[in-house]
C-alpha cells in the first residue's frame, strides 16, 4: 500500500492554531510581506502534515495558493503548487482542496499565457492522481477549449481524447456525459470519423430514459445524425430523429414534432429495404400524427403497398411538398442527389413487386415496367439478387427471368420423400383394390 494511501491517527489538533496563524499571515501579505506569511504557513503545514491534521492541513494549503493569487505572483504561485503536491506523507484531502482552490483561479485569469502556465501546472500535478481525476479532467477541458478558440482544433481534439473519462467513479454520470460529447464534437469537426463512432458508444441510450436528460439526448442524436449522414446511413438517420420525435420537449411543440416527423419518414424512404427498414415503416405508418401530414403519408404508403411506382407521377406530385419552404430547416430533398436515390429506391420496391407476382417473365417486359432500358433493368435486378431481397435467374439466351427460389438440398429430399411416400401409398391403395376384385369375382 502506498505510504499516502495508509490511514493516518490524528495526534494534534491544530484547528485553533491555524485559524488564529491564517488572518496574520494575510495581514503580512497584505503588507507585501508575502515570502515571510508563506514561510510560516510552510512552517505550521508541516507540523499538521506530522500530527496528522489533514482538516488543518487542507486549509494551510489553500491559504498558501490563494496568497500567491491575490498578490499576482504567478511564479511562486507554480512553485508552491509544484512543491506542496511532491511533498512526502501529503494528505488526499490537503492535495484535492488545494487544486479545487487553483481550478476556481483558471477562469478568473484575464492573460493568456497566464492561465495557460497554471493549466499545465495543474495538468502535471494531478496527473496519475487518480482522487483529482475529476479537477483533472476540468482544467483540460478549458485547455482544449482555449484551442478550439485559437482555430486549432485538432490540438483541441487530441488533448480532450487522453480523458477517459468513462473510467471516472467519482464522477457523475451528466457531467460524463457532457464530456463525450464535446470528444466527439471535436473528432466530427477535425473529420476524424472513425474515432467518432467509436467514442460514441461509450454513451449508453439507457442513460437518456432518466429525468433532467432531454437536453444531452438532443445533442448526442444530433451529432449522431450529422455521423451518420456523412456515412449516408439513412436509416440510422431515419431512427436518431425518432428518437428526437419522442421526446417530451419535442412532442409539446408542434412545429418541432412535425419537422422531426417529416425527416423520419423521408429518411426511411430514402435507406435501403431490408427486415430493419419494413420493420419501422410499418411502426411509424401506425402513428396517429402522421394523418396531419398528408402528403408524407402518402409517399410512406407508397412503399408500403404491393403496387408498382410510376417515378415520373411520384416526382411531379410530391417534388414540390417534400422539399422546405422559405424559412424551414433544409429537408433531405433539397439535395438533387437524393432525389437520385429515392428513384433507386423505387425501382428497387418496384422489383420486389414483380418478383412477388411474376415465376416468369421476359427480360423486355421487366425493362419496360421499371421504365428503364435492358441493360439498367438487369443491373438492378442483379444487384437485389446479390443484397438477397429477391431470388432470380436470367436465361439471356431467351431473354427469360425466372423468379424462383432455389431450394436447399434439405428441401428437395424432403420433397422426394414426400412424393415416394405418395407413390407407395397409391400403390397400396391399387393392390388393395386388385385383391378386393378378385375375390369378388371368385365368389360369383
Amino acid at each position: 500500500m502506498a505510504e499516502e494511501d495508509r490511514m493516518v491517527k490524528m495526534e494534534v489538533d491544530y484547528s485553533d492554531t491555524v485559524a488564529k496563524l491564517i488572518p496574520e499571515c494575510e495581514t503580512l501579505a497584505s503588507e507585501n510581506k508575502l515570502n515571510e506569511a508563506i514561510d510560516k504557513l510552510l512552517v505550521l503545514e508541516k507540523q499538521t502534515r506530522g500530527a496528522g491534521d489533514a482538516i488543518s492541513s487542507s486549509k494551510v494549503l489553500v491559504c498558501i495558493v490563494s496568497l500567491c493569487y491575490k498578490r499576482q505572483d504567478w511564479t511562486l504561485l507554480k512553485e508552491h503548487v509544484t512543491t506542496l503536491c511532491k511533498k512526502r506523507g501529503h494528505f488526499k484531502l490537503a492535495v484535492t482542496k488545494m487544486v479545487q482552490r487553483c481550478c476556481e483561479m483558471v477562469p478568473e485569469i484575464q492573460d493568456k499565457e497566464r492561465k495557460m502556465s497554471l493549466i499545465e501546472i495543474l495538468r502535471t500535478v494531478t496527473e496519475g492522481k487518480i482522487y483529482v481525476e475529476n479537477e483533472r479532467a476540468r482544467v483540460t477541458r478549458t485547455l482544449a477549449a482555449i484551442h478550439e478558440k485559437d482555430d486549432e482544433l485538432e490540438k483541441a481534439a487530441k488533448v480532450l481524447q487522453e480523458l477517459q473519462v468513462e473510467t471516472f467513479g467519482t464522477m457523475e454520470k451528466k457531467e460524463k456525459v457532457e464530456f463525450i460529447l464535446e470528444q466527439m464534437r471535436l473528432c466530427f469537426e477535425t473529420k476524424d470519423y472513425i474515432r467518432t463512432q467509436i467514442i460514441s458508444k461509450k454513451i449508453s441510450t439507457k442513460y437518456f430514459e432518466s429525468e433532467d436528460t432531454e437536453e444531452l439526448k438532443l445533442r448526442y442524436y444530433r451529432q449522431m445524425i450529422d455521423l451518420n449522414l456523412h456515412h449516408k446511413e439513412y436509416l440510422a438517420v431515419s431512427k436518431n430523429y425518432h428518437e428526437i420525435y419522442n421526446t417530451p420537449s419535442v412532442k409539446e411543440v408542434e412545429q418541432k414534432w412535425k419537422e422531426a416527423l417529416q425527416r423520419v419518414v423521408l429518411y426511411l424512404i430514402l435507406s435501403e429495404y431490408d427486415n430493419e427498414q419494413s420493420d419501422m415503416l410499418a411502426r411509424i405508418k401506425t402513428d396517429t400524427n402522421l394523418s396531419k401530414l398528408p402528403y408524407y403519408q402518402n409517399v410512406l404508403m407508397c412503399f408500403d403497398t404491393a403496387e408498382l411506382l410510376n417515378w415520373s407521377i411520384l416526382k411531379k406530385v410530391y417534388s414540390q411538398h417534400l422539399k422546405s419552404s422559405p424559412g424551414e430547416p433544409a429537408s433531405p430533398l433539397d439535395k438533387e442527389e437524393n432525389w437520385d436515390v429515392l428513384q433507386m429506391r423505387v425501382v428497387e420496391h418496384n422489383i420486389r413487386v414483380l418478383a412477388k407476382y411474376y415465376t416468369r417473365i421476359s427480360m423486355q417486359h421487366f425493362a419496360d415496367l421499371l421504365h428503364l432500358d435492358s441493360k439498367e433493368a438487369e443491373k438492378r435486378l442483379c444487384e437485389q439478387v446479390v443484397k438477397g431481397t429477391v431470388t432470380a435467374k436470367i436465361d439471356r439466351l431467351d431473354g427469360i427471368i425466372c423468379f424462383t427460389k432455389q431450394k436447399d438440398t434439405e428441401q428437395i429430399l424432403n420433397a422426394w420423400s414426400g412424393n415416394l411416400n405418395s407413390v407407395m401409398d397409391l400403390i397400396g391403395n391399387v393392390n388393395h383394390l386388385i385383391t378386393k376384385e378378385r375375390m369378388v369375382h371368385q365368389v360369383s
